[in-house]
């Protein structure tokens, strides 16, 4: 038997469309021209500008195969951020407008023809993590500006939100993340893009299962055109709804995968240094810290090629130093290596970061020691002459240093002789020759020793006070040899480190020093095996206490807690952005500018009061912080002689203080800045 089979061939393109579109259709079709078409940018993965500026997402998928079924050509033109009105859209002969929401009122509205939706999807709600969702509750909910039918929708079916528009989706999550709004509700492709950026870790997706997100496309015509032209635009819709009937399920599930993993979130080096906020704060604290130490090591080669008697002495001191810089620097480093070998470990980093705040402590220890020893040294320290209470002095130090030595089990006796408590003097750096002596005591002294503090004053004939402190402890004890250079910089004894007793080796030096600054004198006896007496002798002028009165309570003004709104001036991009992050984390309101020029354009444009606090960097090309303070204070309204501008420089010297006093500022933070005392600062 023969059997003779039928086999059908696929239709052509030109007999699917003749089969898909009416007469009146295909007329429309072939008279067309290139039709403008605009679309929103903020919409990643749906609708957004690829590098080259053109239209890029799910949604130019699933125009290119419309293009490809109905045989129009379409033009790609992306609209502004913001309301598009009515008006606008006229003016600019767009023929359609993609990303509308669909809303089957306005199908058959005069003025606005609407497509079957092209694209769907649930709404979702993003909320802080911990946040409830209740139907009936009162939340602020952000939306972005122009979603005209979500508003609609909301205000009908969640009558007791408050809706807040915001330029773009980004400006919304910030708004939720900041705590100015509870909810955001949108497309969750869209949603799903955004929050893998690390900022957002905190944010959470919950689904609105009534709530659907559809997507047309919208053709806009005059009102008072013909019915002819109306004829033509809904051939174009037909045209439109017919070709997205045409395009199957799988087909969109294809573009939408495509779309997502080609175009998921990219970290950017915000997101990174946002990431590691702690751990760039730490380097960057490390990178201020050798630099200023090799500065300091600059100056004292230079020193020592002036000054060739001193030489040697300069030599040991750079030798020294180097190892003590070396040291912390190397652990340093490892530890950055190890982090960036184990970013995904968290537990890993979070121990690594441990580790370098401790050693940037020792660095940042060792650092303000040598300051301390560069000062003395060159007669640029300034002792104050005020009145000081010994006795509370010596209370104060007394309760610093207890804690430390029961961690030891370890006895403080004091003994204390003080017919003339009042006495004038710097309270600062007598207390600090006291910790030193206290801490050494501490430190060499075995577990259940002793350390006995001796004072004692009598007055000279010249009416002068002389005080007598004895610091004696039952440690270890030095050697003869070690006693002729203890207060010599960087000396310590050969074996202090495998007994555990890290330090600087500059604490000592910089006592003497100290005494000797206030017409003084620190010795030491001591034998191996047989403890150490340490003597800190200087004189003084008598002085009167002022008798205690009475503090009056401190009266609560609301306007003190509010924060203000800072200016940042600084050029250095990478210190500029952790610092204004940081701030932003406090919620704080901060804009940054590159420069003096900058900072002072900022201000005058600002409106009287909108800026609390400038943090003002002294060194900035275009204009530096002295030349742009003056600016400031020098303009006629009344927030230029009262807002409060803040040095921020690692020019520390007494001469850089000064300058910035005189040219208007009204404080100084030294680099790298401390952000614990800068928010104290802060609170104005």
């Amino acid at each position: 038997m023969l059997v003779i089979m039928a086999i059908h061939l696929p239709a052509s393109a030109a007999e699917i469309k003749e089969e898909l579109f009416t007469k009146e259709e295909q007329a429309y079709i072939d008279a067309a021209k290139s039709l403008k078409i605009g679309y929103v940018t903020d919409r990643k993965p749906v609708s957004f500008q690829d590098e080259n500026g053109e239209l890029a997402g799910i949604s130019r998928y699933i125009f290119d195969r419309i293009e490809k079924i109905s045989g129009l050509d379409f033009e790609y033109v992306a609209l502004p951020s913001g309301d598009i009105t009515y008006d606008y859209l006229q003016n600019e002969n767009f023929d359609l407008v993609t990303s509308v929401e669909y809303n089957k009122e306005n199908k058959n509205a005069r003025g606005i023809l609407i497509s079957e939706p092209y694209l769907s999807s649930r709404k979702v709600i993003v909320a802080k993590s911990g946040l409830e969702f209740a139907p009936d509750a009162h939340f602020t909910v952000a939306i972005s500006t122009g979603s005209q039918t979500l508003e609609k929708v909301l205000n009908a079916q969640y009558p007791n939100f408050k809706l807040v528009n915001y330029p773009s989706i980004q400006d919304c999550l910030n708004a939720v993340n900041k705590g100015k709004a509870d909810l955001l509700i949108q497309n969750q492709y869209v949603v799903e893009y955004w929050l893998y950026k690390p900022s957002y870790q905190n944010l959470i997706v919950i689904p609105m299962l009534e709530m659907q997100d559809q997507l047309c496309f919208s053709a806009m015509l005059p009102i008072d055109k013909a019915d002819a032209e109306w004829e033509d635009g809904k051939n174009l819709i037909s045209v439109i709804d017919k070709s997205i009937a045409q395009i199957t399920d799988s087909e969109i599930s294809g573009y939408i995968i495509a779309s997502t993993m080609k175009n998921m979130y990219r970290y950017s080096f915000s997101d990174f240094i946002y990431q590691y906020r702690y751990a760039a704060i730490i380097l960057g604290i490390a990178v201020a810290v050798i630099i200023v130490l090799l500065v300091i090591s600059l100056r004292y080669r230079i020193r020592s090629i002036k000054a060739r008697a001193d030489a040697k002495a300069k030599g040991d001191f750079l030798s020294a130093m180097s190892h003590e810089i070396r040291t912390p620097l190397n652990g340093l480093i490892s530890l950055n290596y190890l982090m960036s070998k184990n970013v995904s470990d968290q537990k890993k980093v979070e121990n690594y970061l441990q580790q370098s705040s401790a050693v940037m402590q020792y660095l940042m220890l060792l650092l303000n020691n040598i300051l301390d020893m560069s000062k003395l040294q060159e007669e640029k320290i300034q002792l104050e002459e005020q009145p000081v209470d010994m006795r509370l002095l010596l209370e104060t130090v007394e309760s610093v240093e207890r804690a430390a030595m029961e961690e030891k089990k370890m006895k403080l006796r004091l003994d204390l002789m003080l017919p003339y408590p009042g006495i004038y003097g710097d309270a600062i750096r007598i207390q600090q020759i006291l910790i030193n002596l206290l801490d050494n005591a501490r430190k060499y002294t075995s577990r259940g020793g002793t350390v006995a503090v001796k004072v004692k004053q009598h007055k000279l004939q010249d009416d002068q006070i002389q005080t007598e402190i004895e610091v004696a402890d039952t440690g270890r004890g030095m050697s003869e040899e070690f006693q002729k250079k203890i207060f010599q910089p960087f000396t310590q004894e050969s074996d202090t480190v495998s007994q555990g007793n890290q330090g600087t080796g500059l604490g000592l030096s910089i006592s003497a020093l100290l005494a000797k600054k206030m017409n003084g004198d620190l010795r030491v006896e001591s034998k191996l095996g047989e403890g150490s007496r340490f003597t800190f002798v200087f004189t003084s002028k008598p002085a009167t206490l002022p008798k205690e009165t009475e503090k009056e309570p401190a009266v609560c003004d609301e306007k003190m807690h509010e924060k203000p709104r800072i200016l940042i001036a600084e050029d250095n991009d990478l210190n500029g952005q952790i610092l204004t992050e940081l701030l932003e984390d406090e919620d704080f309101e901060v804009l940054l500018v590159p420069d003096g020029r900058k900072a002072v354009e900022a201000f005058a444009a600002s409106a009287p009061g909108e800026y609390g606090v400038i943090l003002m960097d002294l060194l900035m090309p275009e204009m530096n912080g002295y030349e742009a303070t003056k600016a400031i204070r020098a303009m006629k309204r009344p927030d230029a002689a009262t807002v409060k501008i803040f040095a921020s420089t690692a020019n520390t010297l007494p001469e850089d203080r000064e300058k910035a006093y005189q040219s208007g500022m009204d404080d100084f933070i030294a680099k790298p800045i401390n952000i614990e005392d800068l928010l104290k600062k802060l609170e104005l």
